[in-house]
């Protein structure tokens, strides 16, 4: 059994077209088929179904991506022994929240490139739901999503950790200090929130909407560090996850509202693809991101 044949299947398998696996390896497309029909008629099986140009795998085709992976695990292992490499090379895409890309850039990217180098990251921000479908296309690495909790047979959810979040104002607002709040003590106060649908914004408007309430925002936008500083300068309440929050408060300038009758489920959860080829500098970077405090 070939090597490259396995790499391309591989690669047909992650990206779900020929014409793009063709791309990703730079062969053309025919070579593509060919690799592949040879592999099939090597094995005695399909691997995947072609209906109206549409290509997914079959049952042996799954399993197979298995075991190709973990061929291609032991190759590089021993490539890696071999040259003796020191250094971790390579790209890594991860697709976030803004909050997140904000806190990660800030809190652990001098660090994380000081050990690593050689391992260069591209950041890019998305809604849950994009996320999903860039790792279905290939399009991401990684994602960290701030969400309901999920679980798909597809994904591996490589860290995951509930999140508190609170309603946050002013700390010399009106309400600071003010015990057993209800939202509605609060709804028709000026809101600046996260963009409609995204997110833990998704999740607490349909915890509202259970209520039979709706907060329509003064302001929305996706900038978390630009909500709180006009939190701190005006008489606006937000809802936050507490990572946002959380030095503004303890020094002072914000402070969470006691809202005791809404309970809103926020998730953070580190996932990939379980058909992704894990990468000797992607498994470096999850590997990393484990030993983060996830919820500071």
């Amino acid at each position: 059994m070939e090597l490259k044949n396995l790499i391309t299947f591989t690669q047909v398998a992650e990206l779900g077209s020929f014409t793009k696996a063709a791309d990703q390896l730079g062969y053309s497309q025919s070579t593509i088929s060919f690799q592949i029909k040879q592999l099939e008629e090597e094995l005695g099986c399909l691997l995947f179904e072609r209906i109206n140009h549409t290509i997914t795998l079959t049952e042996r085709g799954r399993e197979l991506v298995s075991y190709a992976h973990q061929i291609r695990a032991l190759t590089d292992e021993f490539k890696d022994n071999l040259e003796k490499e020191q250094e971790c090379n390579g790209h890594i895409h991860i697709v976030t929240p803004d909050s997140v890309c904000d806190e990660m850039i800030n809190a652990s990217y001098v660090d994380f490139h000081r050990k690593f180098p050689s391992i260069s990251i591209k950041f890019t921000t998305a809604d849950t739901s994009v996320m999903f479908d860039m790792l279905d296309h290939n399009e991401a690495d990684v994602i960290i999503t701030l969400d309901t909790h999920s679980y798909q047979k597809d994904y591996i959810i490589a860290k995951e950790e509930p999140l508190s979040a609170h309603f946050v104002a002013n700390s010399k607002s009106k309400f600071a200090g003010a015990r057993n709040l209800s939202i509605q003590d609060i709804i028709n106060e000026p809101f600046v929130l996260t963009e409609y649908g995204q997110g833990y914004r998704r999740v607490f408007d349909k915890e509202l909407a259970k209520r039979s309430l709706e907060i329509t925002p003064v302001l929305e936008i996706g900038r978390t560090d630009i909500i709180t500083s006009l939190i701190a300068q005006s008489d606006m309440i937000s809802f936050l996850p507490d990572f946002v929050t959380k030095e503004m408060v303890e020094a002072g300038t914000l402070c969470y509202l006691d809202i005791c009758d809404i309970n809103v489920d926020i998730w953070k959860q580190l996932i990939y693809h379980k058909n992704k080829w894990m990468s000797k500098s992607l498994k470096t970077f999850i590997e990393y991101v484990k030993t983060l405090e996830f919820s500071k």
